[in-house]
């Protein structure tokens, strides 16, 4: 039976570059989306998988409308088989 996993790493990779590409720093990304820094860095890390909430609260901050997230981590995830 297939059963499709979600890399947390890869999750964590697209949060962390879309937050670099607007200049961001942890701590910056964490106040905007009203997130514990240590969170958001768990998160990064693929430590912790992010829920709907918290990627819409991150895409919020990042002025970014959340299927762009989600598609990035799709060609993620397709990229790394």
């Amino acid at each position: 039976m297939f059963e499709p996993q979600l890399d947390p790493v890869a999750v964590g990779r697209v949060i962390a570059r879309f937050r670099t590409e607007k200049g961001m720093t942890q701590e910056v990304l964490s106040g905007l989306a009203d997130l514990a820094r240590g969170h958001l860095a768990m998160v990064e890390r693929g430590e912790r998988k992010p829920t709907l909430e918290t990627l819409y609260r991150i895409s919020r901050a990042l002025n970014t409308p959340m299927w762009r997230i989600v598609q990035a981590i799709e060609q993620e995830l397709e990229e790394e088989k």
